[in-house]
């Protein structure tokens, strides 16, 4: 009831009990501010549409529960449209997960650990696509049936010479298994090796299909959530790969640089803008490049909050930057077909977007590449409140990199959130200038 006592949200995501090392979560679960059930259900019109302005408020305020956070993603990450109905997805839903199998059956047959239940962290074969017979490798790729590890590299070089493509993907294979075993290992749900199996499976088929990009390290940070909150391995694989969307430019590698390092540039513009001394300080101690905050950018401030309150940033965040034709934007880059195309022109309503979008609409906040991530401003948001700590006790850059390291699990995402739309606001008024 409005009003009522806030309700601790550890227990939807426990923590192993030897891990006392966690940060402690902050977020709670505050009747009237929270997205509850009822709430949740009552946006909803009889064929299925949902208001989603009035959802995105009901965020900013309180989150999300996490009984249903999983299905509010798929709104703010642009699975569905909000103006489709109960049907339309449904429809979506069932032709996704035909996708997902299809392309899951397809890797498979390359590699047939695929879908086992099982994962691998040893590397498979050469970099000149030789087989590795150590025994710790045959032994992960034996599948407990008639056949064994040797059968399957007996199978792979009758083949012939393996595709480019085909080599580079089981290169990859044993750095996700390496990674996975790595990936919010204090919580409970990843002490069964089943989860950890469907992290990997899931990293490996988007590894498959992303030819540009494939897998890098700290896509095991941002696909962790999606297991964990949707119970459908599709499902989990769909919202994973329209996050990747918005933060895919940023693994983006060119052999000279990384996609991310352009944000960093966005990023010291907009430090100089807000708080020129400290931007002068971090450059005199050699960090004006900012490589220290790149950590931030790549997995999503992952490291900087608990696991809870990162889920709850994130989810903020997305309501912040939401923009209602998300949707087909994704539809018409997936297929091209000519009614996703025609309907992605379609005019938005203002009131439909989120508050950060609505400043970037205004303002003109738009570049040639598109508006910058929320993420960057976020990212000066915390610089800005540890500014004084910085310009005092930060001698050299060891000394900055301890001090952000030592704020994880002290940032509170609502007081940043609220820091960063303030300073987005400031940039645009000094842009325009």
């Amino acid at each position: 009831m409005w009003g009522g006592a806030a309700e601790p949200a550890d227990s939807y995501y426990q923590v192993r009990p030897e891990c006392t090392d966690v940060p402690k979560t902050r977020f709670r679960i505050k009747p009237g501010k929270t997205l509850s059930v009822r709430k949740w259900q009552a946006v909803f019109v009889q064929e299925g549409s949902l208001d989603i302005g009035k959802t995105l408020r009901r965020i900013r305020r309180g989150g999300i529960h996490p009984s249903i956070r999983g299905e509010v993603w798929e709104f703010l990450l642009g699975c569905y449209d909000p103006m489709s109905t109960f049907e339309e997805r449904e429809q979506i839903r069932q032709r996704r997960r035909l996708q997902y199998a299809s392309w899951k059956e397809e890797c498979k047959q390359m590699f047939p650990v695929i879908g086992s239940g099982r994962f691998i962290t040893a590397p498979v074969i050469s970099e000149n696509g030789q087989p590795n017979y150590d025994p710790l490798v045959l032994q992960e790729i034996n599948l407990g049936t008639n056949s064994n590890g040797s059968d399957f590299f007996k199978e792979l070089t009758s083949r012939g010479p393996l595709d480019k493509k085909v080599t580079q993907w089981l290169l990859t294979l044993h750095q996700i298994g390496l990674d996975v075993n790595r990936t919010d290992r204090a919580l409970v749900f990843y002490e069964k090796k089943e989860n950890l199996s469907k992290l990997w499976d899931i990293l490996s088929i988007y590894a498959w299909i992303d030819n540009d990009v494939g897998y890098c390290q700290g896509m095991s940070d941002l696909c962790s959530p999606m297991i964990i909150l949707l119970e459908d391995e599709a499902d989990a694989f769909w919202c994973f790969e329209r996050l990747m969307r918005r933060l895919r430019g940023n693994f983006r590698s060119t052999g000279r640089s990384v996609g991310v390092e352009a944000q960093l540039t966005h990023l010291s513009t907009i430090t100089q803008i807000v708080d020129p001394k400290l931007h002068q300080h971090l450059d005199k101690l050699g960090g004006g490049d900012y490589l220290f905050a790149i950590r931030m950018l790549m997995v999503q401030f992952r490291r900087e909050f608990s696991f809870c309150d990162s889920l709850y940033l994130w989810e903020m965040m997305w309501a912040l930057e939401y923009d209602p034709n998300l949707f087909y934007v994704y539809e018409a880059h997936q297929c091209g077909s000519e009614k996703t195309e025609g309907l992605k022109g379609k005019p938005k309503s203002i009131k439909q977007c989120g508050k950060y979008e609505r400043q970037n609409m205004r303002n003109g906040g738009k570049s040639a590449e598109g508006p910058l991530p929320i993420s960057v401003f976020l990212v000066a948001s915390v610089l800005k409140d540890k500014s004084y700590k910085l310009m005092t006790e930060a001698r050299g850059l060891d000394d900055v990199v301890k001090i952000l390291n030592d704020m994880t699990g002290n940032l509170d995402a609502k007081k940043t959130c609220s820091g960063a739309i303030k300073i987005h606001k400031r940039y645009l008024r000094k842009a325009k200038k």
